[in-house]
């Protein structure tokens, strides 16, 4: 089998700088056209909403791109398309909605809600939903809403947030990793502050969030005294005074990942 290749010699190549002058200019045109399509979706949120919760739900709007964006310390944008190679829906989906109407949060609170509440089971269809708009309106179980902003992250009812805990490596090679000291967990706030607790099975749940500043986020929430409404039993099954006293005395380490792990100040 043969290959043939025709060469047409009128066929004048462009110069390299001018080509990457093309594509400078492309990405220029492409990040302004990004810049104001996020700056007419983002306005679109502060509008005003009269959608009334019923009991046991939370109705907000979201924002279904705004992860898909990243802000750089000058202010800049540039668009970071998360679902192109990730399956992740914990990573993937929005999950920061704004509160419209609720029995427990007040109005136009910035929430950060369970991915999968982001499903059409949960939609509201018929208001306000605009053809390329990427705002949408949600009624959630308020068991899936786990935070609110206010002058910093807090926990909602039900809820606290959590540090993994890392003990660091003893031996004499450097540069090994601390190792994941499993089902427990540095609780950050409420009662159990401060305190090391043991907890049931796959009670660590990170979420992963778009953050005020335009890059992600990463807390890790629990359910210490469970939830007799939705019949949870307490994820905090004991307090672990001798992991506490590790903890506080910096010889165990606290973090989100084995990355950021740390000594608690």
């Amino acid at each position: 089998m043969s290959k043939y290749f025709v060469v047409n010699p009128s066929i004048q190549l462009q110069d390299k700088k001018i080509i990457n002058q093309l594509r400078q200019e492309q990405e220029i045109v492409l990040s302004e056209t990004f810049s104001q399509r996020r700056k007419e979706d983002v306005s679109k949120l502060s509008e005003e909403d009269n959608l009334q919760y019923v009991e046991g739900r939370v109705i907000v709007k979201i924002d279904m791109d705004s992860k898909d964006s990243w802000t750089f310390e000058s202010g800049g944008q540039i668009e970071y398309k998360r679902k192109f190679n990730n399956f992740n829906v914990r990573e993937t989906e929005a999950c920061n909605a704004i509160v419209i109407s609720s029995e427990y949060i007040k109005k136009g609170t910035e929430i950060l809600v369970h991915p999968n509440a982001v499903h059409d089971t949960n939609r509201i269809f018929d208001y306000k939903n605009e053809v390329g708009s990427s705002i949408m309106y949600y009624s959630i179980p308020k068991g899936m809403c786990f935070a609110y902003y206010e002058d910093g992250w807090k926990p909602l009812v039900g809820f606290d947030f959590a540090l993994r805990v890392f003990k660091p490596y003893e031996g004499f090679i450097t540069g090994i990793d601390p190792t994941l000291v499993k089902d427990v967990l540095f609780v950050t706030t409420g009662e159990l502050k401060n305190k090391v607790v043991k907890t049931l099975k796959a009670c660590d749940y990170e979420i992963v969030f778009q953050d005020v500043n335009g890059r992600e986020g990463n807390i890790i929430r629990f359910r210490p005294f469970g939830d007799e409404a939705e019949k949870r039993e307490e994820e905090a099954i004991a307090v672990m005074n001798d992991l506490t006293d590790k903890v506080s005395k910096g010889e165990y380490l606290v973090g989100i990942t084995i990355k950021d792990a740390k000594k608690y100040e």
